[in-house]
């Protein structure tokens, strides 16, 4: 299966847990069958991370799944 990314093809959203702009900016792009991308919003030009679905799925369940830091 070819999963390669056309940079101009993903729908940016800011993740709801990015700190409001200011240091930790994440965005992903829900519009792409089977792949999420997933990049830094302060560098948008950056390389872009590439994950598959189900991976992105199972780590959104583990990170929301985790006990807050003290």
């Amino acid at each position: 299966m070819n999963r390669t990314l056309d940079s101009s093809a993903p729908v940016w959203r800011k993740s709801s847990y990015s700190d409001g702009g200011q240091t930790n900016c994440v965005e992903v792009a829900d519009n792409c069958p089977g792949i999420v991308p997933v990049r830094d919003s302060k560098l948008p030009l950056s390389p872009i991370l590439v994950f598959g679905a189900s991976c992105w799925a199972s780590f959104l369940s583990q990170v929301k799944g985790a006990e807050p830091r003290s």
